[in-house]
């Protein structure tokens, strides 16, 4: 332990971390256009005793390298440093990278490392700490213009509505007809084998028919869980890439679907299930239900290679070792030319009309595959087809089966689904941890490229969690109950209120913040539901819950009509216990947002006058203080004077 004399760093002001780029504020950006020249400027309060000030980088997987700051000039009790960082120069022959850095204060007989939490902000410790984070991202880089600021609506087909129109299923396939009453199938335990072949008949027929409704939803853009031929109900096992399951309506279903879509004014993209196929698929036929050499019929199969057997033919790589999905080799060129290359699957459908793809497993495809995939998509459509793959973590700095990827160098992917966001959503609505969701949110938005930060996929629920306004009203989420008891659960009269309640706010800052809003099916509705499957229990057409839905549509419309939450700045303006407040502003138009899970009224000083626009009870007009009742999420605009 250091004498006092060497601690006094923790009673006085913390140095000041600005960067620059051509004189703009930048401090809140992590990552940067090849070629932008960044400038450190620190402010040093002198009596933190510091003698000289060193930046200690590193590129990924490199050795650290100190670069010592410029002395600048002392003033009012405070030094300046200063030093100039070109990415250019940093990146070296790639136009990208990764990479971290402290800052260093000596101080002759000690020094003092910055430890940062969320890429921002910092305290300073006697070890080295928590690193900053650097991302360098290609020069021509772009997200599609037209996927910011929209709305996203997330639909499980079998479970959504059942159409008219042709949708036979396929042999050996059972129906539930009670759409309103039935129980999806489950298996006795989590894990245990499960056939997925009793279907509730839902298909794209019937989502062409509910566009009405999503389209008053503000809903600018479906994400269809997968649609290509496949045994289960829940298609993740692919049988034949080249067909749309017939009983989702096969190729015309889908035409109609994209055709009346556009009227609408409403994008579609779809789920790719490009890391493994099922067993009883063309390419693997194990069952010898197609007329193809499968790689399970023989090592001759011009399929042999895609699939890694340990020992010929029932010793194979599968996800997560679930033997129904064996696993695809997505390096091997043949594979990537077939799912990923400019007359590959993906592709092809961007050429029928598809808007994008959602990658399920991105984590599992090869950098080589993610590389093909976005230069075939940009080549098949002018306009730019979003790419949005499965990550759960931060993004920027994902590690997956001990490899750094490089998902937003600029050359693969343009957005991920933001697990983070859902989590300090959670951590914030559930528990009143405002800490939580600021340091979520600054470190996202510190650490993306600013264009990927505004497409997003900002979700609370998905086919793979339990129901959103179940996890909002049972703390449980029904741990220790059998799959059969957990089939019929659901939430107390005193629970839900509480849970529907919390939803509102939780809508209002997944709309509001840095991304695009994903509902998935049935949210708005009020659906409950625990662990998959009873997280997709079929929508529940006139019983929706009206507040929820009300919510949803209000919220549609406010994105809609103000283009702040297209591309525009963020930033929080306060959190505390319990609370956090944050604008949203573009072109000088500001919407301010503010929520406060507390059991007292939350006062907030602000400039200007602001119109509330949500709740309605709020004063119509503010100025000089906004006052956020207990258990409210709040909307003002900004009004002229």
């Amino acid at each position: 332990m250091l004498p006092s004399f060497y601690r006094d760093y923790d009673r006085v002001a913390l140095p000041r971390i600005q960067k620059t780029v051509s004189g703009e504020d930048a401090s809140d950006v992590g990552a940067f256009s090849f070629g932008t020249v960044i400038t450190f400027t620190l402010h040093l309060p002198r009596r933190l005793g510091a003698a000289a000030v060193v930046l200690r980088l590193c590129r990924d997987g490199e050795a650290f390298f100190d670069m010592p700051l410029s002395f600048i000039s002392t003033k009012y009790g405070e030094d300046v440093y200063k030093l100039t960082l070109d990415t250019a120069s940093l990146c070296g022959e790639q136009d990208f990278g990764l990479f971290f850095y402290h800052f260093l204060f000596l101080r002759g007989q000690d020094t003092l490392f910055t430890d940062s939490v969320n890429n921002v902000d910092f305290t300073l410790s006697e070890h080295e700490g928590r690193s900053f984070r650097l991302l360098v991202y290609s020069p021509d880089f772009k997200t599609p213009d037209w996927f910011a600021g929209g709305t996203m609506y997330h639909i499980f087909v079998d479970r959504f509505c059942r159409g008219k129109g042709e949708a036979p299923l396929r042999a050996g396939a059972t129906l539930e007809e009670d759409w309103e009453n039935g129980i999806p199938q489950f298996a006795p335990y989590p894990g245990a084998p499960l056939a997925n072949d009793c279907f509730f008949g839902g298909n794209l027929w019937g989502v062409a028919e509910k566009l009405d409704y999503l389209k008053s939803l503000g809903v600018t853009v479906l994400y269809l869980s997968p649609v290509f031929e496949a045994a289960s109900n829940h298609k993740y096992d692919t049988g034949d890439y080249e067909r749309v399951d017939a009983a989702f309506g096969g190729e015309a279903a889908l035409a109609h679907l994209l055709d009346k879509a556009k009227a609408y004014g409403i994008r579609i993209i779809l789920d790719g299930v490009f890391n493994h196929t099922g067993d009883d698929s063309r390419y693997f036929n194990r069952y010898g239900h197609y007329d193809t050499l499968g790689a399970y019929q023989s090592p001759d199969s011009p399929y042999a290679a895609w699939y890694s057997f340990r020992r010929f033919p029932n010793d194979y790589e599968s996800w997560w070792g679930i033997p129904i999905l064996p696993r695809i080799n997505s390096r091997l060129p043949e594979v990537r030319a077939y799912l990923a290359g400019k007359n590959g699957i993906a592709a092809s459908r961007v050429r029928q009309g598809i808007a994008g793809w959602r990658l399920d497993v991105a984590d599992e495809l090869s950098d080589e595959f993610l590389d093909d995939l976005r230069s075939s998509l940009h080549e098949a459509s002018d306009e730019q087809p979003i790419i949005i793959g499965e990550v759960w973590e931060n993004a920027a700095e994902k590690m997956a089966y001990g490899r750094r990827r490089r998902y937003f160098s600029g050359k693969q992917l343009d957005s991920v689904m933001n697990y983070p966001i859902r989590n300090g959503i959670l951590s914030f609505v559930r528990d009143g941890d405002a800490e939580a969701l600021y340091n979520v949110l600054t470190k996202l938005y510190s650490s993306y490229p600013r264009p990927v930060c505004h497409c997003l996929m900002n979700l609370l629920g998905t086919h793979d969690t339990e129901r959103i306004l179940t996890v909002l009203g049972d703390p449980t989420l029904g741990s220790g109950r059998s799959n059969a008891e957990l089939s019929v659960a659901r939430l107390s009269p005193e629970q839900r209120g509480r849970a529907i309640r919390r939803l509102q706010i939780a809508l209002t800052l997944q709309f509001t913040v840095f991304g695009v809003p994903s509902v998935f099916y049935g949210d708005e509705a009020g659906m409950e539901g625990y662990r998959d499957p009873f997280c997709r229990f079929p929508f529940p057409w006139g019983r929706e819950e009206q507040t929820l839905v009300e919510t949803v549509r209000f919220l549609g419309a406010l994105r809609r009509e103000n283009d702040c939450f297209a591309d525009g700045d963020f930033r929080v303006i306060y959190h505390g216990a319990h609370a956090i407040a944050y604008e949203r502003e573009q072109n000088g138009s500001r919407v301010l947002i503010a929520a406060n899970l507390s059991e007292q009224t939350l006062t907030l000083p602000i400039a200007g006058r602001w119109q509330a626009l949500r709740p309605d009870a709020l004063p119509s007009l503010c100025e000089k203080t906004i006052r956020i009742p207990p258990e409210q999420a709040c909307i003002f605009k900004e009004v002229s004077v």
